[in-house]
């Protein structure tokens, strides 16, 4: 008899790691969109960043990732490979932002530190991961025949 579903391969530790990594990068996504949401409805800083007080650039970088930064949280929280590509398109706004116009947006040198610890992180894990299938495809049993 047959079992009712496939077994499924078991995640390494590893794998784990990464995807409880990307839930709380994705919770940190989810908390600077509602930011900017907050920001941009006059919720906070007592109304006076609100969308139609803001100048232009602002207009345009505030819009960007108040709905890049929710989409790409849900990304990262799904573990599905569009998160984090979107998760480098808001980081690389917000260094641009924070490093590039600086006269524009305010000198902020937090951000984009934490965008580059995330990112080496990240990196960090995907070679993990990436040694670790190596080894398991080295372990498999070969048979090999003249």
């Amino acid at each position: 008899m047959e079992p009712d579903s496939p077994a499924q391969p078991k995640l390494s530790l590893t794998e784990i790691l990464f995807v409880i990594f990307l839930r709380l990068i994705a919770a940190v996504c989810l908390w600077f969109g509602l930011q900017y949401w907050a920001m941009l409805v006059g919720y906070s800083f007592e109304g006076r960043a609100r969308f139609d007080l803001l100048n232009l650039p602002w207009r345009a970088a505030a819009s960007v990732l108040a709905v890049v930064f929710p989409v790409a949280a849900l990304g990262l929280w799904l573990a599905v490979s569009w998160g984090p590509v979107l998760w480098v398109i808001a980081a690389g706004c917000q260094l641009l932002m924070y490093q590039v116009w600086p006269d524009i947006f305010g000198h902020n040198i937090l951000v984009p530190l934490l965008h580059g610890l995330v990112a080496a992180l990240y990196l960090v894990f995907r070679l993990a991961i990436f040694l670790d299938e190596r080894r398991k495809m080295e372990e498999r049993v070969r048979v090999d025949l003249p």
